[in-house]
């Protein structure tokens, strides 16, 4: 049996609610912030309340490591959302390098979203 997926936004205890990219806020929390500027242009929701990503790993060198996958293997935007969430996380002063690792296991389901998510896609 294969296990669902769980996105990063419910990794956290209590992930931070940031509305933009503010220099105070923890590297995490802006890379989040940055994150939810990409949109699905299907879907119209951020990749982040999607729930397609999977994995944040910041190092000591700010270089920032994403796992991401799509809503399916077939998506049409798979060529560009990759490469939208590197350049919103590389515009983040002090970020020095982003890289995005697409990944098909486990596969998304629409239990990955946000509650948010859900609701503005008519799903509650």
């Amino acid at each position: 049996m294969k296990s669902k997926p769980v996105p990063f936004r419910k990794q956290l205890d209590a992930a931070p609610e940031v509305l933009g990219l503010s220099t105070t806020a923890s590297t995490e929390a802006r890379v989040i912030a940055a994150l939810r500027t990409v949109y699905d242009p299907e879907i119209s929701v951020n990749i982040y309340d999607l729930g397609l990503i999977y994995e944040i790993k910041i190092d000591a060198d700010t270089e920032v490591f994403i796992s991401m996958t799509l809503t399916s293997p077939a998506c049409p935007v798979a060529g560009i959302l990759p490469g939208q969430a590197v350049a919103a996380i590389e515009a983040i002063e002090g970020i020095s390098q982003a890289n995005v690792k697409l990944v098909w296991e486990p596969p998304w389901d629409q239990d990955c979203m946000s509650d948010e998510a859900k609701l503005e896609l008519g799903l509650f």
